[in-house]
């Protein structure tokens, strides 16, 4: 299972899976240049969001389609660092995902 770790140094941030470093997925879905963020609503925290949904789904719509909510309700909480499981990532993706009709 993997394991995702967020944590602001002095050097900026840095998100891994597993020991390396998280992709951005930006040739998937850009929502910004600046790379990832936390801790408050944005861009840079939206990007983080739809690159824990991808990685962990493969399913470019729906974390495209998750990535704002999810941005809401996990990653602009997060606090400096932080630490979120696959089975993490599949719980939160979801409680943000609307019922189907």
């Amino acid at each position: 299972m993997k394991t995702y770790l967020g944590d602001r140094t002095i050097d900026g941030v840095i998100v891994t899976v597993d020991g390396k470093d998280l992709p951005d997925y930006a040739e998937v879905c850009k929502f910004t240049n600046a790379g990832f963020e936390w801790s408050f609503e944005g861009v840079a925290a939206t990007q983080l969001a739809f690159a824990l949904i991808y990685d962990v789904t493969g399913d470019a719509g729906l974390a495209k389609r998750l990535a704002e909510p999810f941005m809401r309700e996990v990653t602009a909480n997060f606090g400096n660092d932080w630490e979120m499981t696959e089975a993490d990532v599949r719980a939160a993706v979801a409680q943000v995902q609307p019922e189907q009709a």
